[in-house]
């Protein structure tokens, strides 16, 4: 049983979208949070996937503001903003969802490739 203040997890919905073209993806709440759970534990394995790339990328920057790359940053959020429009059409929003959280994920990769660059040694020529 949900607590007072929570929607019950285990009933059909009790709202419905005007637009009749609405495509439900689960019958129940919890459903839909097992579901989205699943989708988390994947993203979770793509973030860290990524990290190690994150970390391998510090072998080839020469200085601290390579680490940084500004560019690169401004063609990340550009390129994830035009992916995530292109899966917007029932949730408009989303670009604006995925840039926010993009921003916030390179911030962090950003300041723990920092930490590794500070381990690395440049090679002899």
């Amino acid at each position: 049983m949900s607590p007072p203040d929570e929607p019950r997890t285990d009933t059909g919905p009790v709202r419905r979208f005007r637009d009749p073209n609405h495509q439900p993806q689960g019958t129940t709440l919890g459903e839909l949070r097992a579901r989205i759970d699943d989708l988390d534990a994947r993203i979770v394995d793509l973030m860290a996937q990524r990290a190690l790339c994150v970390r391998d990328a510090t072998r080839f920057k020469r200085n601290a503001f390579e680490v940084t790359a500004p560019q690169r940053q401004a063609q990340v959020f550009a390129r994830v903003r035009r992916l995530a429009a292109a899966q917007a059409a029932h949730f408009p929003s989303l670009p604006d969802v995925v840039e926010a959280s993009y921003r916030v994920l390179v911030a962090g990769f950003i300041a723990g490739e920092e930490r590794f660059f500070a381990e690395t040694e440049p090679l002899s020529p």
